[in-house]
């Protein structure tokens, strides 16, 4: 008895809590697909796919690749193709008639871009300029960041910090051919564009308490998290689940937390500067300063402050 007891296998949490996840997603596609209204038979053409996933094993590691191949077996005449990527339908459009009815006939229909799961959590949901669904707010952001943040004049402002900031990538360059090292320009020339982009930003303070080194550092969890695999953006029902979507989104959350106290503080500083600095001259003033400077003019809350700023920095 004794020696039946030691074969038995003794589960570890996360294998339990994958087996309820499991449990539960099967559970709420049931539900839902029984409440599915009728085809009309007027879907786009799909090629067979599986329970629970749907299409999702048929797209590989490019997925352009995997949905040029699917598009040209399976896809109608008019080149349009519907895949299920979970619980999730897809559009997939392959065809320059097909193109110009999305993006121009019917563009105010397709104008939205979906919001995914992690970006709404470090966005607040759609607080920011990029994922902000086609509306007023939109038009606005879009107003704010044109005609005050990317404008002409405020690019060629902006010259002197960037023939500053290429001069020391010189300097880098310089000093390892006299030590006759090598230079790992990957790296370098990533380091200057995030520093460009930094400056910019925030002012030519951006490298105190080593900000810059930051910066890159929740850039690049920006990336692995909004680009890797979010389980929510492929069943949305597990976000009805309130402790699947903490569990799912830790990661997420913790990396929001980081970004908003980062942000904060360098508007707090600005606001701090700018009140005892009432006058700048317009080569002084970064993309913060004028932020602060229309927040009240454009309805900006401390979100859209910093969804903007995030974004800026991300792109």
């Amino acid at each position: 008895m004794r020696r039946d007891m030691e074969k038995l296998v003794v589960f570890s949490p996360e294998v339990v809590l994958s087996l309820l996840l499991c449990f539960f997603v099967f559970v709420l596609s049931r539900y839902y697909v029984s409440r599915r209204p009728a085809n009309n038979g007027r879907l786009p053409p799909s090629p067979p796919k599986l329970p629970l996933i749907g299409h999702l094993h048929l797209v590989g590691p490019n997925p352009h690749v995997s949905l040029a191949d699917l598009a040209s077996k399976h896809g109608g005449c008019d080149g349009l193709m519907l895949l299920h990527l979970g619980h999730v339908p897809n559009l997939v459009v392959s065809s320059p008639s097909g193109a110009e009815a999305v993006m121009r006939t019917h563009d105010h229909v397709f104008a939205s871009r979906p919001l995914s799961a992690a970006a709404a959590v470090l966005l607040n949901g759609p607080s920011d300029i990029s994922l902000a669904p086609y509306g007023e707010f939109w038009r606005q952001a879009r107003k704010l960041v044109t005609t005050h943040l990317l404008s002409a004049t405020k690019v060629r402002a902006f010259q002197g910090a960037r023939e500053e900031e290429v001069g020391l990538v010189v300097a880098k360059i310089r000093a390892a051919a006299a030590a006759h090292s090598a230079v790992d320009m990957t790296h370098l020339l990533g380091t200057f564009t995030n520093d460009v982009v930094c400056r910019a930003v925030s002012g030519k303070f951006f490298r105190e308490e080593g900000r810059n080194e930051v910066f890159r550092e929740l850039i690049a969890l920006n990336t692995a998290v909004t680009a890797g695999f979010n389980a929510v953006d492929y069943f949305p029902s597990l976000a009805k689940v309130p402790l699947l979507q903490r569990v799912l989104l830790a990661k997420t959350s913790r990396l929001k937390k980081r970004w908003d106290e980062l942000l904060d503080k360098i508007t707090e500083d600005h606001a701090t500067r700018s009140a005892s600095l009432p006058v700048q001259d317009e080569q002084d003033r970064d993309m913060v300063d004028v932020l602060l400077s229309l927040q009240h003019e454009y309805n900006l809350t401390t979100d859209n402050l910093r969804g903007i700023l995030m974004v800026i920095f991300f792109h």
